[in-house]
Formats: structure tokens, C-alpha cells, sequence
């Protein structure tokens, strides 16, 4: 089998990072090389020709991660014609949703990373990112009656203990009663 031409390299990248980022969300930083390019459908020895090391994996896939939550928040806040309060509250209504409880791989990178980050070296390009975007995401969230970051974390604190108490009544009450606090500051 002949190499893979430039643009096939770029796709093949493009598609490992993507599915690094849901499979990171979904599973943790701990998947490895070789069932990533699985589910890739790639060589293990391919990843090496994109990749100097899966640390250089994790800050890309990462970045990636916070690149769609970005493009999320843009497209709600366009889709509510600058309506911030109905954007923030659209927002919140997903955030703690159940679509979001059970699809991590496609959900928040601030909630399904937290833990990957917390053991992350702080010196690592992923841990510098996953801080700013914490903080971007908090500042989309900030109201004249309340800052973001206390809003981010129950955001975030509602949704862990959700996933968490997944298969229980209580999780669909932590997502409601988060929802309505919320909405009663918004």
C-alpha cells in the first residue's frame, strides 16, 4: 500500500483528533493509541505519522473540543438575533438536558475533561487550554445579577452528579432543580 497523499494525511489527522475529542469526553484522556485508531479505522503506526507523542494528541484534540463548545455558544447567540438572556437560558435548557447527560462524547468539554485536567500537568498546552476555555465559557455565562463562574459551576456540579446518579429519579431532579436556580437569577 503506497503512502497517503497530503490532503489524505490532513483528513486522516482531522478524523483522529475529532474522534480523540469525543472518545476523551466520553472515556477520559486514558484511551489508548491503539484503540483510538480503531475506532478511526487506522494503523496504530499511522498515529506516529501524524502525532510526535499522544500528550501532542490530547492539546490538539482538547483545543478542538473547546473549539466546538465556542461554535456552539456563537451559533445559540446568532439563532436568538443578540438576545443574550434568551441565549444564556437556551444554553442552560441544553446544558442540563438529558441529551446532555447521556451523550458526553459530544457534550461540554469543561464537565467530561475536569478530571483528565485536574492530574493534567499545568505546563501542558491541554491544561493551559482547558483553563481558558473555563474561562470563556464562564464569561458567556456572567448576567448583571450574577457572575458566570458561579453559574458555570452549577452548571458543571448539576450535570456531574447526574451523570453520575444516571440510572436513578434523583438525576432528572438534580438537572430540574439546577435548571430552575438558574432560571430564577437569569
Amino acid at each position: 500500500m503506497g503512502r497517503a497523499s497530503r490532503a489524505q494525511a490532513q483528513e486522516n489527522r482531522k478524523r483522529i483528533v475529532e474522534t480523540a475529542s469525543q472518545l476523551f469526553r466520553e472515556q477520559g484522556t486514558h484511551v489508548s493509541v491503539a484503540d483510538l485508531m480503531k475506532a478511526v479505522g487506522l494503523t496504530h503506526g499511522g498515529f506516529y505519522k501524524q502525532f510526535a507523542s499522544k500528550e501532542a494528541l490530547i492539546d490538539e484534540a482538547t483545543a478542538h473540543a473547546f473549539g466546538e463548545l465556542t461554535r456552539r455558544h456563537t451559533a445559540a447567540l446568532e439563532l436568538h438575533a443578540g438576545q443574550l438572556d434568551a441565549a444564556q437560558q437556551a444554553l442552560i435548557d441544553a446544558y442540563l438536558s438529558v441529551e446532555h447527560r447521556d451523550n458526553p462524547a459530544d457534550g461540554c468539554p469543561v464537565a467530561a475533561l475536569a478530571g483528565d485536567m485536574a492530574r493534567e500537568p499545568s505546563n501542558h498546552e491541554a491544561h493551559r487550554v482547558y483553563a481558558k476555555g473555563v474561562s470563556d465559557f464562564a464569561d458567556r455565562l456572567a448576567t448583571e445579577d450574577q457572575d458566570g463562574i458561579t453559574r458555570l459551576c452549577t452548571m458543571l456540579g448539576a450535570l456531574l452528579l447526574a451523570r453520575a446518579t444516571k440510572d436513578s429519579p434523583l438525576s432528572e431532579e438534580i438537572l430540574t432543580a439546577a435548571r430552575t436556580a438558574l432560571t430564577a437569577t437569569t
